[in-house]
């Protein structure tokens, strides 16, 4: 599960933030959870264009597509904070995350009561028209005496408390399975697979049909190749190692962007007729309406709504085996949303892979084996099972051009 944590405070120094560090560290392997700021969110003002603020964006995109949102709140005048309070009028107004979401509270006071009636406001803030979270009833965890509860390396000391807080996550998770039930995913709206609207980084005086569209977009934006360098968020590479650590992959890689033009794919030397998603070089650059224009309409609709489903926000990612597979092959597809930088969607990156191998490996390693009947080819052929995977219907093929010219 994917959490979203909120520090309730916008002061440099702050117990709550101790305490939302806490959780995200100690207890990693039940959840992930990122944590937000809101100091840098601006005073609510219904006459600003949220649109406009980038941190406003960001983390409504992100409590959007969190399995559920965890709290931790100070108490200032028995009642929380200015820019907590900011912060959630800002999501109620126009933009409505918390509409349905699953809310867990905590909090942590210089004195014994531990944030109670800030607790106690927030149930209430969160319960509003506009807001409509679904807040964790009872699991009050009140960490009181702040200044004396952690260590120098921010871990709470007291192991009967740190006991009672993995229980009210326990529960805290439990409960958003149950309210994930409940929730109606967004309408989809029809996607356009023309490319009819261009981006910012669409590039445009080309066709995108044109089957020479990589030299030609390459030679209008003098993009760099070779062994001319690359900066990257966590190294620095040439274009050369880039494409060889991307053709070295153990998968087809494909990416179509946000306004569906197929942009790339990995392992461009590969005969097209040994892959298990065919792709072709001339492809690159393509409307996504053409990479699948020899699709029947049913399947066209399938291609809609995968993209549909992700740009939704409805999934994160949609996974699929295809069909018709022999006892050597578990042809599998992971149709995975992308996000800018403020969270909004960027276009899916898609991965193709013969899952089999993979799965032998893991037993004969582990020693374990599958049972049941047909275990060696459980699911191998099913279509999806479960959140997060295509329903049969919406099967497969989102970018991939399983259908070459």
């Amino acid at each position: 599960m994917k959490f979203v944590g909120i520090v309730g405070s916008n002061a440099e120094q702050s117990y709550n933030r101790k305490l939302i560090e806490f959780i995200r560290r100690h207890f990693k392997l039940k959840f992930e959870l990122e944590i937000f700021e809101i100091k840098d969110i601006p005073l609510f003002n219904q006459d600003i264009d949220v649109s406009d603020n980038f941190n406003l964006q960001l983390i409504y995109h992100k409590i959007t597509r969190a399995d559920g949102v965890i709290i931790a709140t100070p108490e200032h005048n028995h009642t929380t904070t200015p820019a907590l309070k900011s912060l959630i009028e800002w999501l109620s107004y126009e933009l409505h995350p918390f509409d349905s979401k699953p809310v867990m509270i905590v909090g942590a006071s210089y004195y014994d009561q531990g944030s109670s009636r800030a607790q106690l406001q927030l149930r209430q803030i969160l319960d509003a028209p506009g807001v409509n979270a679904y807040v964790l009833p009872g699991n009050e965890f009140l960490l009181g005496k702040a200044k004396e509860a952690f260590d120098d390396k921010g871990n709470i000391m007291e192991p009967k408390t740190v006991q009672f807080l993995e229980l009210c996550l326990d529960n805290f998770v439990k409960y958003v399975e149950v309210v994930s039930k409940l929730k109606k995913p967004q309408p989809l709206e029809a996607e356009d697979l023309n490319v009819t609207t261009p981006i910012a980084t669409t590039i445009e005086g080309i066709d995108p049909d044109d089957p020479d569209w990589v030299e030609k977009a390459a030679a209008q934006t003098h993009a760099v190749s070779g062994d001319t360098y690359v900066k990257l968020d966590h190294g620095i590479l040439t274009v050369n190692q880039l494409n060889m650590f991307l053709n070295a992959m153990p998968f087809e890689l494909t990416y179509a962007d946000d306004n569906n033009q197929f942009l790339y794919y990995n392992n461009k030397h590969q005969d097209p007729e040994t892959m298990l998603a065919k792709r072709v070089p001339a492809q690159s650059g393509n409307r996504l309406s053409t990479v699948h224009g020899t699709l029947p309409p049913q399947r066209m609709k399938n291609v809609e709504w995968v993209i549909a489903t992700l740009r939704s926000g409805n999934q994160e990612y949609v996974r699929t085996a295809i069909p018709g597979g022999s006892e050597t092959l578990i042809n599998t597809h992971n149709y995975q949303a992308m996000y800018y930088p403020n969270g909004a969607y960027a276009g899916i990156n898609e991965i193709v892979f013969n899952f089999k191998p993979w799965l032998d490996w893991y037993l004969e390693t582990t020693g374990q084996k599958l049972v049941g009947p047909n275990a060696a080819m459980a699911d191998a052929t099913s279509g999806a099972s479960s959140k997060g995977e295509a329903p049969k219907e919406n099967a497969a093929d989102a970018t991939s051009g399983a259908s070459s010219h």
